[in-house]
């Protein structure tokens, strides 16, 4: 259970990550993206964040532990979500040292 946990956990992060790295990416906009900033990277980025959300999922096996899956899933989720919406990426992005999208 802790396996279904932990994978469930880590998909529902990445999955959401995935969004606004992909929407913007394919609006042709630049985000704050640890490969570089351009539309091209982010939107790329959100696919690959959306392959490993599957796999991660797939290797939760969460049909053994449904309730458990889902629940770590939502919090993954709510957990990106509020990164998101405090404005982590361009946190993290001043904090490493990388430059930010140009508005």
């Amino acid at each position: 259970m802790i396996q279904a946990i932990l994978l469930a956990f880590l998909a529902g992060l990445m999955g959401t990550n995935g969004i606004p790295h992909f929407v913007t990416g394919i609006t042709g906009r630049e985000f704050p993206n640890l490969t570089g900033n351009s539309a091209t990277n982010n939107a790329v980025g959100g696919l690959v964040a959306f392959v490993i959300a599957g796999v991660l999922l797939a290797a939760a096996h969460g049909a053994d532990h449904p309730w458990a899956a889902l629940i770590a899933g939502g919090v993954g989720v709510v957990a990106m979500t509020v990164f998101h919406a405090r404005r982590g990426a361009y946190r993290l992005s001043v904090r490493f040292g990388k430059p930010l999208p140009e508005s």
